[in-house]
């Protein structure tokens, strides 16, 4: 039995060890992952080299198994069908929409099972809560010739990412490869994926006319901070609401108009003058939405922007409990799939995050699980199980 032997003890000593190695076994089943790459690979096609194990490689890294590609890659220098330069040049030539496609997979896998456990109290209920943020890759070291002879170190990419923080996924990402262009121009095909139904939260970085007229055309809903390059005629007096955690909050009306197509819109302007100045020296933030005042009043509306920095805090959990930025990946389509890897890794956390919830309950878990002590706990042990494993079975 697969539960029976040497495996008993892993799952008596470390529970959620053993509930990742199923995950893990789930998302990166190798013919799953094979045909993924067949159906959405455009340049790149298998000749020796399958795409799963390109796959399992790079997620050992991630999951902090192995501390690099090449430390990986000896493990199995019997076993590769390719040579070492022959696995980087195919690691490197992974497309961006391949890597993304990763990430929506593992949704389509884990969110029945999340939902099964029990979602988190909904931030608001009746809508599909949408957080948008990005994320430029750090800047990696010098390794290859083309960036020996630049000063400042080189940007290997960027992605948005969408997450939604009733189910605590990231359900959808849009990688570029390039590290130095603006956010915003990816916005279109955010903008392909909105449904009505939606709540989109965001930061003024995506505060833009064809952004929020999208959205509202859409049949969606907006809650995004106010970018001052964006033109806004505020309408009559601001009205005291009361006083958030955060701050004082107002509210009046405001109306954009989109200068090309001569379209005007009326929005909520919720003003929070805050008690501490931001990390920019700002004590003042405007916040835009179409929310109808019935389903969030000036004071919810504050409190869903302050949720926003629910997906900063998932960067800053893969950045410091996965290895998610491989600094020696200045390979931009290599670093975009370390990335949509560590996406999936982090999806992968989320259900032991639900099943622990279903267990103990939403605030405790809340309250008193640490996501670095439980990914800690998880790459110091996983790699003992697998030896352990390889053993029974010889």
């Amino acid at each position: 039995m697969l539960l029976s032997g040497p495996f008993e003890k892993f799952v008596e000593a470390s529970p959620v060890t053993v509930m990742m190695r199923g995950i893990i076994e789930d998302l990166f089943h190798p013919e799953r992952l094979d045909r993924l790459f067949e159906e959405n690979a455009v340049t790149q096609y298998t000749r020796t080299l399958p795409f799963s194990t390109v796959a399992e490689v790079m997620g050992e890294v991630v999951f902090n198994v192995n501390p690099s590609v090449g430390a990986s890659l000896q493990e199995r220098v019997d076993s590769l069908p390719v040579s070492t330069r022959a696995f980087y040049q195919k690691l490197n030539g992974v497309e961006p929409e391949v890597a993304a496609v990763l990430v929506r997979d593992s949704v389509r896998q884990l969110a029945p099972v999340i939902r099964k456990l029990g979602l988190r109290t909904p931030l608001l209920p009746g809508y599909n809560v949408r957080i948008l943020d990005g994320n430029h890759f750090a800047a990696t070291e010098h390794r290859l010739l083309e960036t020996r002879r630049e000063t400042a170190a080189p940007l290997p990419g960027q992605a948005l990412t969408v997450l939604d923080p009733d189910l605590r996924l990231a359900i959808d990402v849009f990688p570029c490869e390039d590290g130095h262009s603006q956010e915003r121009s990816l916005l279109w095909q955010v903008l392909l994926t909105v449904c009505a139904g939606d709540l989109w939260i965001a930061d003024r970085n995506f505060c833009t006319l064809g952004f929020l007229f999208g959205i509202a055309k859409l049949k969606a809903r907006f809650l995004i901070r106010h970018h001052a390059s964006m033109p806004l005629d505020k309408i009559g007096r601001s009205k005291l609401i009361g006083d958030s955690e955060t701050g004082r909050v107002f509210e009046q009306a405001g109306k954009i108009t989109d200068p090309e197509t001569g379209r005007t819109m009326t929005v909520r302007c919720v003003t929070v003058k805050l008690k501490t100045a931001t990390r920019d020296g700002e004590r003042e933030l405007v916040i835009l939405t179409n929310l109808p005042k019935k389903d969030a009043d000036a004071m919810k509306v504050a409190a869903l922007y302050r949720k926003r920095w629910t997906v900063e805090t998932m960067f800053q959990e893969m950045t410091e409990n996965l290895t998610c930025e491989i600094k020696t990946l200045g390979y931009p389509r290599a670093a975009v799939f370390a990335f949509c890897l560590a996406l999936m890794a982090w999806n992968g956390m989320s259900v032991i995050h639900a099943a622990l919830r279903s267990v103990h309950g939403e605030e405790t878990v809340e309250e008193n699980l640490s996501s670095y002590y439980l990914s800690l706990e998880i790459s110091q042990v996983y790699h003992g199980m697998l030896i352990a494993m390889k053993m029974s079975h010889q």
